[in-house]
């Protein structure tokens, strides 16, 4: 069997969580997961031998030169925690591969398991409509029915069918198999901005994942950058609005005598 991950360390860590993130809607995971990254003192654990799970479609030259093939990083990472904190280990994924990624999956959980993780932590989006100056509300969904039931006593929305998308969600359903419990948190997302980033949500999934790790974070950059996105997303939808108005309404001065007349003669036929 090929080996599927170069490991650099060998931490000694107690009872590790897991936490993976792989970019998706939102760009949720993949923002909480840099957070912590950044602001946690976080050492090298190892990576995934990217080429057995990525194909390279071309390589970069750089004046006449040409660059060896470049891959999707997929580093772990871990956090010896201090007085009550979870131990943790995190894995980045900066992209998710096109095909096989049932075997990626695995491939993650074989590093975890090795380190004796036995719970799984993803992050993702819920699509829904809220408005964007709302505070979203978390989600939860777990491998089991108790997992979910202590999510929910937490204030987590709980929700009878949903479906994950991608890596984020795929993960826990593999971890499962394996018997290793998973939880997802997953962020509330305007329906209309699902293709940019969106630090509300991550911000609200963050504190909840800093609840169950026994965390202590400075969450004002990431409060900052929603304030940020609120603004942007106020002055993208002045300038929506006022394209609709310019291109669906007419000005009433432009209208004259003659429509006026239509629309009296049309009245009358529809009702005589």
């Amino acid at each position: 069997m090929n080996r599927t991950a170069r490991i650099k360390a060998r931490p000694k860590l107690t009872d590790p969580l897991l936490l993976a993130a792989w970019p998706g809607v939102g760009n949720i995971s993949s923002i909480v997961a840099g957070y912590l990254h950044e602001k946690l003192p976080f050492k090298k654990l190892g990576e995934l031998i990217a080429p057995l799970f990525f194909e390279p479609i071309g390589v970069l030259a750089r004046d006449n030169v040409v660059d060896v093939p470049q891959f999707p990083a997929s580093r772990f990472y871990y956090y010896k925690g201090k007085g009550q904190e979870r131990d943790l280990i995190l894995f980045i994924g900066d992209d998710q591969p096109s095909t096989d990624t049932y075997s990626l999956a695995e491939a993650v959980l074989a590093v975890a398991t090795r380190f004796q993780v036995r719970r799984v932590i993803t992050c993702a989006a819920a699509l829904t409509r809220i408005h964007f100056t709302e505070p979203p509300r978390v989600w939860g969904v777990a491998t089991s029915r108790e997992l979910a039931d202590e999510l929910a006593a937490m204030g987590l929305e709980n929700r009878s069918t949903i479906q994950i998308a991608g890596l984020n969600g795929l993960l826990l359903g593999v971890a499962k198999e394996h018997g290793l419990e998973g939880i997802c948190l997953l962020g509330e997302v305007p329906a209309h901005a699902s293709r940019i980033d969106n630090p509300a949500a991550a911000l609200a999934v963050l504190e909840v994942l800093l609840r169950l790790l026994n965390l202590s974070l400075d969450t004002s950059d990431l409060a900052e950058a929603v304030r940020e996105y609120r603004q942007q997303m106020r002055e993208a939808t002045a300038i929506a609005m006022g394209e609709y108005i310019e291109h669906f309404t007419q000005p009433i001065w432009q209208q004259g005598d003659n429509g006026e007349e239509e629309d009296e003669e049309d009245d009358e036929d529809e009702y005589n």
